[in-house]
């Protein structure tokens, strides 16, 4: 005899695949959904079939989007010349919270690990050369996760980026080192963007 029905039993089994949900939360999850008298669990379904169906990466930055080129690739007064590397589609987001960035930026979708198995070619590195190559890119600056493998890419970046004879800055370490951008407040990013390096 069956204990939970089966779409209880999916729900569950769906939600512990998501990070740092494990079975007992992803319970809790589905039983406050089932009792939910509002209509939160159509607005969720509804919301994540949006996520999977509208959102792409951007073709010129490779940011999370709903529009190809992307809001900040695509806006005019946006600083062309100067492009920040980041790591995850998060960063940017805690860039643009400080309001100090007026540049373009160019996400790696991760950083390099070889003992993990993620090598250059695993991330949008080709990519970032590409829009160096272009001439029209004065400055880059690596705002890589102040990690070994942040600090391994940035060294990387700075070994492919240096024939192009741009400018190559990093974030000021006002960061916590073994941290991630996205945790860190306003002050800490805007301090580390105006205390940025040359490399």
């Amino acid at each position: 005899m069956q204990a939970m029905p089966p779409s209880v039993e999916r729900l569950i089994e769906t939600l512990s695949e998501l990070p740092g949900i494990g079975p007992k939360t992803a319970s809790r999850l589905t039983f406050f959904l089932l009792r939910a008298e509002s209509d939160l669990p159509l607005r969720l379904a509804e919301a994540l079939r949006d996520l999977k169906e509208k959102t792409r990466f951007c073709s010129v930055c490779f940011n999370i989007t709903e529009e190809d080129p992307c809001p900040i690739c695509s806006d005019p007064a946006r600083d062309r010349s100067t492009i920040c590397v980041v790591e995850e589609p998060l960063d940017v987001l805690a860039i643009e919270r400080t309001e100090q960035y007026r540049g373009l930026y160019h996400v790696l979708h991760g950083a390099l690990a070889p003992i993990e198995g993620v090598f250059a070619e695993d991330l949008r590195i080709a990519e970032l050369l590409q829009r160096v190559r272009t001439g029209e890119v004065k400055e880059v600056i690596l705002a890589t996760n102040p990690t070994s493998e942040g600090d391994y890419t940035a060294a990387y970046l700075v070994s492919k980026l240096r024939p192009f004879g741009v400018r190559i800055t990093r974030l000021g370490r006002g960061l916590p080192v073994g941290g991630d951008l996205e945790y860190a407040d306003q002050i800490t990013l805007a301090n580390a963007l105006e205390g940025r390096k040359e490399v």
